[in-house]
């Protein structure tokens, strides 16, 4: 895992500055995005190993950054955890979706480190 690259997509300067500090010490490159359309700016320019995306962020929302990247045959193929404050309710509408495929994880706020951890391990390790 040392070296991965995992770019983190959410407006709450807070869950930023956690994030960024719990996965750089467990040995991730970490980059960080605002809203969904710095997200793809820095997906383009970096190609990270792993996002983990807010769902409500102003200027352009995770759903339509997710659509985005699930659009792009160059991009799909990067995983994506879904991390929000957004009830269990959202894990069913957009795992029902047709024209996108499910994220590789799902995650409520507040996040549980471990879990993050463990699912970002067993995913970057294919």
């Amino acid at each position: 895992m040392e070296g991965k690259k995992i770019l983190i997509v959410d407006d709450e300067p807070d869950v930023v500055a956690y994030l960024t500090a719990f996965l750089t010490d467990n040995g991730f490159a970490v980059r960080t995005a605002r809203d969904g359309r710095d997200g793809m700016e820095q997906v383009r320019a970096e190609r990270p190993d792993l996002i983990t995306l807010d769902i409500n962020m102003p200027e352009e929302s995770g759903v339509r950054m997710y659509r985005h990247l699930q659009e792009d045959p160059e991009l799909k193929g990067i995983p994506v955890f879904i991390v929000t404050g957004i009830s269990g309710s959202f894990k069913g509408f957009i795992e029902t979706r047709r024209q996108v495929s499910p994220p590789a994880g799902y995650f409520e706020k507040p996040i549980d480190r471990q879990q993050l951890l463990d699912k970002a391990r067993e995913v970057l390790s294919h």
